[in-house]
């Protein structure tokens, strides 16, 4: 295996025995064998699309692509015998639209994509030789997997609106042409650069459909303070991202006796109105992903991983039993729950276990505010404008993005705690668990911590910043008080990153690292367009941020 798609690439260069996020060997390249699927469902679909004619049962298809990028996303899926009957639904796809292009007589590209004739028995060499490292020149391949892991990104957030019942046909088209360049046709560096630029705009498009997904649906986030303490009741915990998930779990819990409590990304749920009517929704139980394996045996309940997160449990973990996936997650020896013809979900076996569980053991008291997406921070502007202009707020500094296990992450912490008090932070994703529970205080009643919610609702982030650029009549974006000192850990990050790059931000500081799949040509690239720079020390970032 060779995978450095994330941020604690072993040696920060790549892991090549086994995944420090726990996948084995054999199930990285299993994955490598779906995404061989999706490339090629998408070269041939983008065929037929150019030959203006119909795909047969596109949306399958549409859905399949999807489904494949987000389930080789850092943390999602490590069921071999799961991926592996992905595998073969995407060979079969992918060769009745081959069958039918040569029924119209349309002309395919003559790769290997396309043409590899399927057998099963040789799915094991054939995954050896398609990885990353299948790609011998080192900026093209930076390039290449650059774009790919936004498109993973890209197909995470469209995933969700579309189990809310939104979609967008253009965006599926572009995932699929982007392979399609990557793979049919000869492109140099700088065609390269602006199809990872293009990404960078179909994300911000990708996550303006979600948040309409989301706001129509559940309402617009408000300010909440958020229960971190237990009831006496059995719970169970919900994990990810997906907010129908959400929904369906809490309305299925009505009247059971169960408590259900968010987990990691699944914090923001709790700022939506539509969520507020259940009495049974506790709160927040934990902090970051990567603490799971302590917090878990603590619980006591089962545990829904609705999306990726996941962090395999040791072997005498007393949950592993209890842990159920569902959408394009997954892990071996764990209840998979699938939707039924109308995309419904049946959580039965979840609450009726959660109903024979102790309750959950508390590990904190107290509560976090949060809620601040856009239009809750419109509501205030008058407040922010006057703040800004009275010199109450010198600052914003948006310290949105992933959190991770390495133990310089601390520097977050650290920054947070370090920033002179007329600084407020706006975040988004779960690096906020490195700052959201101190006691940072307010400016004129507007508190210095600002969470806009999960990682795709850095969207919000955006949309203030622009709306702030309205206001204070400013040409550049870049001219507003704003810095960026954004923490990354996987592929949802990078479609964030390469959107706020498409909407013309500059000065972009990110870490603990940089990427290891950026190529020093195309590190250089990055840095001397975006100006984008790593991290130091706290003091030194101090001084080089807002000197």
């Amino acid at each position: 295996m060779f995978c450095f798609q994330c941020q604690e690439a072993a040696k920060g260069e790549g892991c090549t025995v086994k995944g420090v996020c726990g996948k084995t060997d054999q199930v990285a390249s299993m994955l490598d064998l779906l995404l061989f699927t999706v490339k090629g469902i998408s070269v041939v679909s983008t065929a037929i699309r150019k030959a203006n004619k119909s795909i047969p049962n596109e949306s399958e298809s549409n859905i399949f692509v999807l489904d494949g990028l987000f389930a080789s996303i850092t943390n999602a899926n490590f069921d071999e015998e799961a991926i592996v009957k992905k595998i073969d639904e995407g060979f079969k796809l992918r060769d009745e639209l081959v069958s039918y292009a040569k029924t119209e007589s349309i002309d395919l590209p003559n790769i290997d994509l396309v043409n590899w004739k399927v057998n099963k028995s040789d799915y094991d060499s054939k995954s050896r030789t398609i990885g990353v490292l299948s790609e011998f020149n080192e900026d093209v391949r930076s390039l290449k997997e650059l774009t790919i892991y936004g498109l993973k990104g890209l197909a995470a957030y469209l995933m969700h609106a579309i189990n809310l019942g939104y979609d967008d046909i253009a965006i599926h088209t572009f995932i699929q042409e982007a392979f399609y360049k990557m793979y049919a046709l000869e492109l140099n560096a700088d065609e390269l650069t602006a199809l990872v630029i293009e990404t960078g705009n179909q994300g911000v498009a990708g996550m303006a459909l979600l948040d309409k997904a989301n706001t129509e649906k559940y309402g617009h986030p408000e300010i909440t303070e958020v229960n971190i303490g237990t009831r006496t009741n059995p719970g169970i915990l919900i994990s990810g991202h997906d907010l129908k998930d959400m929904e369906e779990l809490l309305e299925q819990t009505v009247g059971t006796g169960v408590d259900i409590y968010t987990h990691g990304e699944m914090l923001p749920a709790n700022y939506y109105p539509a969520f507020k009517k259940y009495d049974h929704f506790v709160g927040n139980y934990g902090n970051s992903w990567w603490k799971q394996k302590e917090e878990f045996e603590t619980f006591n309940g089962p545990i829904l991983f609705t999306t990726n997160c996941i962090v395999p449990p040791t072997k005498n973990a007393n949950y592993t039993d209890k842990i159920f996936t569902t959408g394009s997650s997954g892990y071996p020896g764990c209840k998979h729950i699938v939707a039924d013809a109308d995309g419904k979900k049946d959580f039965s076996e979840v609450i009726e276990l959660a109903k024979k569980c102790k309750a959950p053991i508390e590990i904190e008291k107290g509560s976090i505010i949060g809620g601040f997406a856009h239009n809750q921070v419109f509501q205030l502007a008058d407040k922010v404008v006057e703040a800004v202009k009275s010199g109450a707020i010198k600052q914003f500094v948006v310290m949105g993005g992933c959190d991770g296990r390495m133990k310089s992450r601390t520097y977050y912490t650290d920054f947070a705690e370090a920033l002179p008090k007329d600084m407020v932070i706006l975040t988004a994703g779960c690096a906020k668990y490195r700052y959201n529970k101190l006691n940072l205080g307010d400016i004129n009643g507007i508190p210095r911590v600002l969470d806009a919610g999960q990682c795709n609702d850095s969207y919000s982030l955006a949309v203030i910043a622009l709306k702030l650029k309205e206001v204070f009549e400013l040409n550049d974006i870049n001219d507003l008080p704003i810095t960026y000192n954004i923490a990354w850990y996987e592929q949802k990050a990078v479609i964030v990153l390469l959107a706020l790059l498409a909407l013309g931000v500059k000065n972009i500081h990110i870490g603990p690292t940089l990427p290891a799949f950026l190529s020093p040509n195309v590190a250089k690239v990055l840095i001397d367009t975006f100006n984008l720079g790593t991290i130091s020390t706290v003091e030194e970032d101090i001084v080089k941020m807002f000197e």
